[in-house]
């Protein structure tokens, strides 16, 4: 099993539309690729200095093929389109892990 995790920095004051966008729309069409089996959605509970929040999006696939799949043909749409609609109001960071 392989988990695809991004984490996310957001601002407070845009919480709760980003948290309304990622479940009705972003983590829907991520999962519709067809490269993931379970995704999970977790709020990182540590208090940020600048007063921003922080998110661990985890999506889970069975075979490191699905990831490179998913990182070669459906990321680059998908990722453009979250940059299109918050720009830089969000800071991402991208981390593969292989359960041992």
């Amino acid at each position: 099993m392989y988990l695809y995790n991004v984490t996310v920095n957001v601002e407070k004051e845009m919480e709760e539309e980003w948290l309304d966008w990622m479940k009705a729309v972003h983590i829907p069409d991520v999962l519709a690729t067809g490269m993931f089996v379970e995704n999970k959605l977790f709020k990182i509970m540590h208090d940020s200095e600048d007063g921003s929040l922080n998110y661990s999006v985890q999506y889970f696939a069975e075979s490191m093929d699905h990831i490179m799949n998913y990182q070669q043909n459906f990321a680059p749409k998908l990722q453009a389109e979250t940059q299109k609609k918050y720009g830089d109001r969000l800071v991402i960071f991208r981390t593969l892990l292989k359960l041992v």
